[in-house]
């Protein structure tokens, strides 16, 4: 089958690769329709992440149709349309049976020397680290524990919208629910790319008074404004602080979330690598705006140490601190469930797509927000 392969540092191509096959009775193999990009990608494409290895397949944002189950699959039969969460879990462990996903003990099997001093989840197209398994910019991927991952889409939601259920939509309805945003609140997001929107659309479900979305795209900011109902703030042309206290009272937002990471940005200020560590700059604006007993939600993908945390800030204003990776088994049900309502859209964030052989060119474009692109998304 075809596949994207990584090539070394800032490199991609399609080739040639093995046909997945069944390896466990809990398998099921899945014929890919939508795969999409993600920032999470960034570093791996950028080499920043280590056991990578050339001619690892990449991605984990995808729907398609089923074509294999393992024998103890009971969930799903051949040609389901399902979306399958990027995140693998067992759904056994004490961490999957507290809804806690992301945690899982036996998503990653082939994980060794974990980096963060325990193993968590797997994830479709991640070294060996975080389970080895093959990514989704593919042809085919088999599907580790699909009863559990795997979940069938609606009938009337469309593969450019059920797509994003795999991780972006999930991700951003834990940022609001991490930040316990309530009616009344203020809630400031910084990072106006999907998982970004995609948050500030789910604090405004949750009844959030204002959202501010902070980015200095002017296109990606009218796009959260338009589709997400948020208050855009291009940190360009203001002082972000005073803005922010400015339109909650003079106390600063009740919630602030970081949707940036160590970002690949190269044009931006957000996220770049220092020579102490990664360097949060969004994440430091956000600890220092957020009002006194406020709560700070990190959601961007950040790999190792950051430098200059303001760990006193936390301390003085007391600050709660809350992050984790997206547990989607809890809630790709009902994102799907409100997709299929409308009270959830998504499509508007697939602003490229292409077909899997100019995979390569979709992710550049994602890397530089080249001609205005969100996310690209690939068909094989």
């Amino acid at each position: 089958m075809r596949a994207l392969c990584w090539a070394g540092a800032d490199g991609l191509v399609v080739r040639q690769v093995p046909d997945p096959e069944l390896r466990n009775a809990q398998d099921m193999i899945v014929r890919m329709r939508r795969s999409a990009t993600c920032g999470a990608d960034l570093p791996l494409l950028a080499g920043r992440i280590p056991h990578l290895a050339v001619g690892d397949v990449l991605g984990h944002e995808f729907v398609g149709e089923v074509v294999e189950v393992g024998p103890e699959v009971r969930r799903h039969r051949v040609d389901d349309r399902v979306v399958v969460c990027a995140s693998i879990a067992c759904g056994a462990c004490w961490f999957c049976r507290q809804g806690n996903y992301g945690c899982c003990d036996n998503g990653a099997p082939a994980a060794t020397e974990p980096a963060w001093g325990e193993s968590a989840a797997g994830c479709y197209g991640h070294p060996a680290r975080s389970g080895g398994f093959a990514g989704s910019h593919a042809e085919y991927v088999r599907v580790p524990y699909a009863d559990v991952g795997a979940f069938t889409v609606p009938e009337g939601v469309s593969d450019d919208r059920a797509v994003f259920a795999a991780e972006a939509a999930p991700t951003g309805w834990m940022g609001a629910e991490l930040g316990e945003v309530a009616p009344g609140d203020v809630v400031a997001v910084w990072g106006a790319g999907a998982v970004g929107q995609l948050t500030a659309g789910a604090a405004v479900l949750r009844g959030a008074a204002r959202v501010v979305i902070v980015d200095d795209d002017d296109q990606r900011l009218r796009m959260a404004a338009r589709h997400a109902g948020a208050e855009p703030l291009n940190y360009r042309y203001v002082d972000v602080l005073a803005e922010l206290r400015e339109r909650s009272g003079g106390r600063g937002p009740d919630v602030c979330v970081e949707a940036v990471g160590m970002g690949a940005d190269r044009r931006g200020r957000f996220g770049r690598l220092g020579d102490g560590g990664e360097r949060p700059t969004a994440l430091r604006e956000a600890v220092h705006a957020c009002r006194k007993g406020g709560t700070v939600v990190v959601l961007g993908t950040w790999t190792g140490v950051v430098d200059a945390f303001p760990l006193g800030a936390v301390l003085t204003k007391g600050l709660t601190v809350r992050s984790g990776r997206q547990h989607g088994q809890r809630w790709i049900p009902t994102l799907l469930d409100r997709m299929a309502r409308d009270e959830l859209r998504t499509e508007h964030l697939a602003t490229h797509r292409l077909p899997l052989e100019r995979a390569a060119h979709g992710y550049a474009l994602f890397r530089d927000r080249a001609d205005g692109c969100v996310r690209a998304v690939f068909s094989p």
